[in-house]
C-alpha cells in the first residue's frame, strides 16, 4: 500500500508508548483485591492469551496477568473458563479466548472440516470414521472425556506429538469445533467436552459471521491490541494469511475504520484505529514472558524496542547465549534487561540463573527496580526467597540487593 504525504506521522518514542499502552500496560496494578474484572480488563487489551506447556518457571498463560497486575490469585483463568467467559482454540497458536469470539472462530473451523489441518489427524478421521463416532458419541451422551480414556495405543509412547488414534480424533474434533476442551489443572491435560456443556448458550445460538466478516472483526480486535502495526504485525496477531487476510485491510482503511500512518524509522506503513490513546509517558515495571502478546512478533519488537529476542528453550545448553527460560524486563516504556527465570518449588526458591543489561541503561536502578519485580513474583508463586546465580551483569548487583532484604 503506498503511502500519502498527508498520512500522520508517529515518532518511534510514541509507537513504543502507544503498543504499551495498547497491551494494557498503561494503567497501574492494582493496589487492592484483584478478581474477575481486572481479568477482564486484560483481556480487553490484549485480546487473547497463548496458552504453552512450557512449566520450569509457570504456565506461560499465566505470567500476561502477573506482567499487568502484579500478584493476584492464580485460578483467574481457570474460573472464568470454567463460568464460560473464557473458551480455548487455535487463534495465535493455542490461545485462550473469549467467548465472544467463538463465532469469528467458525471459520476456522468450517477451513477444519474441509482439511486445513495436521494431516495426520484428518487421515485419522477418514480411515476412523467408527472410531470417531464412537468417541463423539461417548463425549455428548456420557459426559467429559480426556485422552486416556480412548487410548488406542498397545506398548509406550514414543515423542511428545506421538498421539494414538484415540487421541488424535479427539484433536480432530477439537479443531473442526464439534467439541471444546478445558485445561485439567494439575496435569495440563486437555479434558474434551460437548460445547453446549461449557460454552454459554447465547454464545452458541449467535448467528455466524461470513468469512470476510471475521477476517474484517478480526483485523479490528488485533489494531485494538497491536496499537499501531505494520500489516504484517495485524495478520500475525490471530495468525491470518497476508495473502488472504491484505484485501480486508485495505477496505478498512478505505472505509475509514482503519488509519494508515507512518512510524518514524520503519520501512512499511503503520496501521492503527481512529481515536487510539497516545500517551505522553507511561511506566512499566514488568517481566513478560516469552508468549506474551507483547513480544510475540520478533521483527515487531526490534522495530519498537530496539531489542533482538530469540527463545533458547530449544537450543542445545552449550550454544545458549543468555539461558534457557529467558523474559524481557520492561521499565519505564523500554525493555531494558533480560532475566533468565525457574522456579525450584521443591527448595522454595525463584531461581535466576542469569540476568543481562541493555546497552546504555542505568545498572544500579535497573538492579533495584527488578529486584522488587522478582520479589513480588517469589510471593506470587508462593516462593520463599529469592536465589541470584552467577551469569550476566547484572547478577552482582541484583545480589547485593537480594542481600539486603
Amino acid at each position: 500500500m503506498s503511502r500519502s504525504p498527508s498520512q500522520t506521522e508517529i515518532s518511534r518514542d510514541s509507537a513504543r508508548r502507544i503498543a504499551l499502552a495498547a497491551q494494557g500496560f498503561a494503567t497501574p496494578r492494582p493496589a487492592g483485591r484483584i478478581d474477575r474484572r481486572h481479568l477482564r480488563r486484560v483481556i480487553d487489551s490484549v485480546g487473547l492469551i497463548q496458552i504453552d506447556s512450557v512449566n520450569v518457571l509457570v504456565r506461560s498463560q499465566e505470567m500476561p496477568l502477573f506482567s499487568r497486575l502484579g500478584n493476584h490469585p492464580r485460578t483467574l483463568i481457570p474460573d472464568a473458563t470454567a463460568d464460560g467467559e473464557l473458551f480455548e482454540y487455535w487463534c495465535h497458536e493455542a490461545s485462550h479466548l473469549p467467548v465472544s469470539m467463538h463465532p469469528l472462530m467458525r471459520w476456522r473451523m468450517e477451513e477444519a472440516r474441509n482439511g486445513s489441518m495436521w494431516p495426520g489427524l484428518r487421515r485419522v478421521a477418514k480411515e476412523k470414521p467408527k472410531l470417531l463416532k464412537e468417541i463423539r458419541d461417548r463425549i455428548f451422551n456420557d459426559g467429559p472425556l480426556v485422552a486416556g480414556d480412548v487410548r488406542t495405543r498397545v506398548g509406550p509412547k514414543g515423542s511428545w506429538w506421538d498421539w494414538d488414534e484415540g487421541k488424535a480424533i479427539l484433536e480432530y474434533l477439537f479443531w473442526t469445533g464439534e467439541i471444546t476442551a478445558q485445561r485439567r489443572p494439575n496435569d495440563f491435560a486437555r479434558v474434551y467436552y460437548a460445547p453446549h456443556e461449557v460454552l454459554p448458550k447465547e454464545i452458541l445460538n449467535m448467528p455466524t459471521p461470513s468469512q470476510s466478516e471475521a477476517r474484517r472483526e478480526m483485523l479490528l480486535l488485533a489494531a485494538r491490541s497491536v496499537g499501531v502495526g505494520t500489516a504484517a504485525d495485524l495478520f500475525d496477531y490471530h495468525r491470518q494469511k497476508p495473502q488472504q487476510a491484505r484485501p480486508y485491510l485495505a477496505e478498512l482503511v478505505k472505509e475509514g475504520l482503519i488509519d494508515e500512518v507512518r512510524v518514524e524509522g520503519w520501512r512499511d506503513a503503520a496501521y492503527m484505529l481512529p481515536g487510539t490513546l497516545r500517551p505522553r509517558s507511561i511506566d512499566v515495571r514488568a517481566l513478560v514472558s516469552p508468549f506474551d502478546s507483547l513480544v510475540w512478533c520478533r521483527p515487531r519488537i526490534e522495530r519498537l524496542f530496539d531489542f533482538h529476542y530469540r527463545i533458547e528453550i530449544y537450543v542445545p545448553a552449550p550454544k545458549r547465549v543468555y539461558g534457557y527460560y529467558v523474559l524481557p524486563f520492561v521499565l519505564g516504556d523500554r525493555i531494558v534487561a533480560r532475566v533468565d527465570l525457574k522456579a525450584d518449588r521443591q527448595a522454595g526458591e525463584l531461581v535466576v540463573p542469569g540476568a543481562f543489561s541493555e546497552d546504555g541503561v542505568d545498572i544500579k536502578y535497573i538492579a533495584a527496580e527488578l529486584m522488587s519485580e522478582l520479589r513480588e513474583m517469589a510471593t506470587w508463586l508462593g516462593l520463599d526467597r529469592v536465589r541470584i546465580g552467577t551469569n550476566g551483569d547484572l547478577t552482582t548487583p541484583l545480589a547485593k540487593r537480594n542481600r539486603q532484604k
